[in-house]
């Protein structure tokens, strides 16, 4: 919203704050103002109003005039080049000894062997900003209107001491997208009082209005008044050169009287007005519908406009005359020729004009006002205000009354405050008598008993419905800058993290400590990629993917079922850029749902999930580097779940995208919960990608299934015996289920088991292979004998021949 300051000053007594100032008010008030622009960068001095007495052509220079010009006090001889400078015209006139902007002093001079005493003026001569020049004096110089008095100041004629102030004005505050709104604002602010406009029809006709025309609504619903009125004789002509100058500081370009009238009481109450010419409406009736499926109307900027069932539309009983609140139709545009008007002032649905902006595209000052909400009791005085303008400067009759229908609601709301409250809300001490003066100030009427206020909120002011809101008012006006610094009071509690939060960081540690990199990739992704890569604990709930309804793209249309993909990406991604050695992590969310049509929202389910490929710097062999394969990735996994003590098993699987042989699901108390392997080769081509290594964990179970108890575990007395042993097996022989075997069966001395060695070729019979574990024995109540510990290994030798026909490796 840009607000004239000399046009606010008409409202409200100002009294001589500066721009600047003002600005400052008005934004702690809670109305942002983003700039103070001028109308010139600098003043102007000896610049007045000039009649052009003569104008000839310059003897010797086909291009200059020699022009005699009356300024009041005398009569100076002017040389001007300006090619639209003519007899008989008011000009603005730097006399001998102004300066204009930059310096610029005015001399007698002489062009051409003629004497010069002065300059007639362009308004950009004078230092006035193009946006603030009407569009037919960008070029050449400006002239008055016939009325403009010789010898007055240009200065005050032009509003060249005038400032724009740009408001931010916020959705819920319509009120201030009027002067009259902002001028209840500064007043309350000020605490000066508001002057109203004369909205007084100064002609005594005895012609009706309600005799020319007639209202109809059938869409009462959306249109709950439609005043028309009728103003007669008018003479279409350029508006007074002070209106012209307000509208061109407020962004809008005058037209002629009629519009900018309409344009002016716009910007002035926040009400649009449409003036239709009557005798191109066609019709005595005015009726407001829906508009049928496909009907069509030419409007203002002569396109030819589509409509449907959700437009609303001004009629003259047949044929569509205007889109109600946002453009009018090209038939009955006001022109040079119109002599009578038919003026629209009405209330529109803000939700119905929203859909008809949406639909078309049009968007207007108009549109913007009824979409936000326009004050009802200011509707039918904007049209008596557009009356008193047309008679007193289109020269118009404006006959008694208006046509209207009406069933608006002008009730107004009641909010009941206490002091008290105010006070205890925003921890300061506002006396029963200031809330009052605020009161008094924002113009809102109130009935006082003590501490209780009960107040009456102007229809003007729709933003306010609860005591939240009245609280605000009385806040801003008193001054935020005045509230007390305070603390708040109250049992305090140290934040902390959860245990899942303080988990979570814990195994992002763990991550980043193993040389894995955390990445964050989009949780929306594309048809392609939706069924890739899913665990199998999700497969077996048959997900069916989630389609957003308005994708940005393609490539982002489905919520994914897996964290893979991306990392495959993005993998691939660096991989181009010449990273060889690439490994990758990320904790995130997919979503899970089983439904065709969503009713309610898909299963949100925490995963972590990794991608490695390249080469893999060991640690635990004395930072060797080798290339990654599966055993590298399983020890990522087996570390995590050591450091969470959960223990977790490995089970050789098949899974789709997976290779078919180095993938095993991962299980924790017999629930599977991800896999781990390495990726389908045709896959990694795909890709771009070499030898590449994933796992997926549900990462929920794992945090469900963790307990942090501390626990404590007494050091052995007694020493421990370590013993190895590597069995020759058949290579379908699983080396975990043998593992587990050689733990059931060298129970309880046998402790640990951990395989060191798997190895098949040379020296080794077709089919076979060699797995070599390490075996630790400890009795916590003695030390063993050789004897003890020969029979547990014997022992295990004889199960596992039996069970696996395997026999150990000499």
């Amino acid at each position: 919203m840009y607000v004239s300051y000399n046009w606010l000053n008409n409202y409200v007594d100002l009294g001589g704050i500066s721009p600047e100032a003002l600005a400052e008010k008005i934004t702690k008030s809670g109305i942002e103002v983003e700039g103070v622009e001028y109308i010139v960068s600098e003043k102007s001095t000896d610049v007045v109003v000039g009649h052009v007495v003569s104008c000839e052509k310059h003897p010797d220079a086909d291009k200059l005039n020699l022009c005699q010009v009356d300024v009041g006090t005398e009569q100076l001889q002017i040389i001007c080049g300006a090619p639209n400078v003519a007899e008989g015209q008011k000009v603005v006139v730097a006399k001998p000894g102004a300066v204009l902007p930059g310096n610029f002093k005015i001399k007698k001079v002489k062009l051409r062997g003629i004497e010069s005493n002065g300059m007639i003026c362009s308004l950009q001569e004078l230092g006035v900003k193009e946006k603030f020049i009407p569009s037919e004096f960008t070029d050449g110089i400006y002239v008055l209107p016939t009325d403009a008095a010789v010898g007055e100041t240009a200065d005050k004629l032009l509003n060249l001491s005038d400032a724009v102030l740009e408001l931010d004005v916020l959705a819920n505050r319509a009120d201030a997208l009027s002067m009259l709104g902002i001028a209840y604002e500064v007043g309350a602010i000020l605490e000066k009082p508001v002057i109203l406009p004369n909205e007084q029809i100064e002609s005594k006709s005895a012609e009706q209005a309600a005799d020319m025309v007639s209202v109809e609504v059938e869409a009462k619903d959306l249109n709950p008044y439609y005043g028309a009125f009728i103003i007669k004789d008018v003479v279409i002509k350029p508006s007074p050169i002070w209106m012209q100058n307000y509208l061109l500081a407020a962004g809008i370009r005058p037209i002629n009287n009629v519009v900018d009238i309409t344009n002016y009481v716009l910007l002035e109450y926040g009400q649009p007005l449409h003036a239709f010419d009557f005798d191109r409406f066609n019709s005595d009736r005015v009726l407001v519908r829906r508009a049928r499926e496909g009907e069509e109307i030419v409007t203002l900027d002569n396109q030819t406009r589509k409509l449907t069932a959700e437009n609303l539309v001004i009629t003259n009983g047949t044929e569509p005359a205007a889109l109600a609140g946002v453009m009018g139709g090209a038939d009955s545009e006001v022109t040079a020729e119109t002599k009578t008007i038919l003026l629209e002032a009405a209330f529109f649905d803000s939700l119905s004009v929203r859909k008809t902006v949406k639909e078309t595209g049009l968007r207007s000052e108009s549109s913007t006002r009824f979409e936000k909400g326009v004050d009802p009791k200011r509707v039918k005085k904007a049209g008596f205000r557009a009356c008193h303008l047309l008679e007193k400067y289109a020269g118009g009759t404006a006959l008694q009354g208006l046509s209207e229908y009406d069933d608006l609601d002008y009730s107004e709301r009641t909010v009941e405050v206490n002091a008290n409250i105010v006070n205890q809300r925003l921890g300061s001490e506002i006396s029963k008598d200031e809330i009052a003066s605020i009161l008094q100030r924002l113009q809102f009427p109130f009935e006082q008993n003590d501490a209780d206020f009960i107040v009456t909120i102007p229809t003007r002011r729709q933003d306010i419905t609860i005591f939240e809101d009245i609280l605000e008012e009385i806040v801003r006006i008193y001054g935020y800058d005045r509230l007390p610094f305070t603390l708040p009071e109250g049992d305090g509690q140290v934040g902390e993290l959860s245990e899942k939060q303080r988990l979570r960081r814990e195994i992002n540690s763990y991550f980043q400590g193993v040389g894995l990199m955390e990445n964050r990739t989009y949780s929306l992704t594309n048809k392609k990629d939706i069924e890739k890569l899913i665990s199998p604990e999700i497969q077996t709930q048959s997900p069916i993917p989630v389609a957003l309804a308005k994708p940005m793209s393609e490539e982002h249309k489905y919520l994914r079922l897996s964290l893979l993909p991306d990392l495959i990406r993005s993998l691939t991604y660096n991989l181009a850029r010449n990273q060889s050695d690439v490994a990758y992590y990320e904790i995130g969310s997919i979503f899970v749902s089983q439904e065709e049509q969503i009713t309610k929202q898909p299963n949100e389910i925490l995963r972590a999930a990794g991608a490695v490929t390249g080469n893999w710097i060991d640690n635990a062999w004395q930072g060797e580097v080798r290339p990654v394969d599966f055993y590298v990735v399983k020890g990522i996994i087996e570390g995590l779940f050591n450091l969470l003590k959960l223990p977790v098993t490995f089970e050789q699987a098949k899974i789709k995208d997976m290779h078919p042989g180095r993938t095993a699901v991962i299980k924790l108390e017999g629930r599977t919960i991800g896999f781990v392997g390495q990726l389908h080769p045709l896959l990694a081509k795909e890709a771009d990608l070499k030898e590449t290594y994933v796992f997926d964990i549900h990462f929920d179970a794992v945090l469900d299934a963790y307990e942090n108890v501390p626990s404590f575990t007494e050091i052995p007395k007694y020493p421990a015996v370590s013993r190895d042993i590597a069995f020759i097996l058949d290579q379908e022989v699983l080396a975990g289920d043998v593992q587990d075997l050689i733990k059931e069966i060298g129970a309880p001395l046998v402790k640990q088991v951990d395989i060191f060695d798997v190895y098949q070729g040379e020296h080794l019979e077709e089919g076979k292979k060699s797995i070599a574990y390490h075996l630790l024995y400890q009795d916590p109540e003695k030390t063993l004998k050789d004897d003890e510990v020969e029979t547990s290994y014997e022992k295990i030798v004889k199960a596992v021949a039996e069970k696996f026909s395997g026999y150990i490796r000499s």
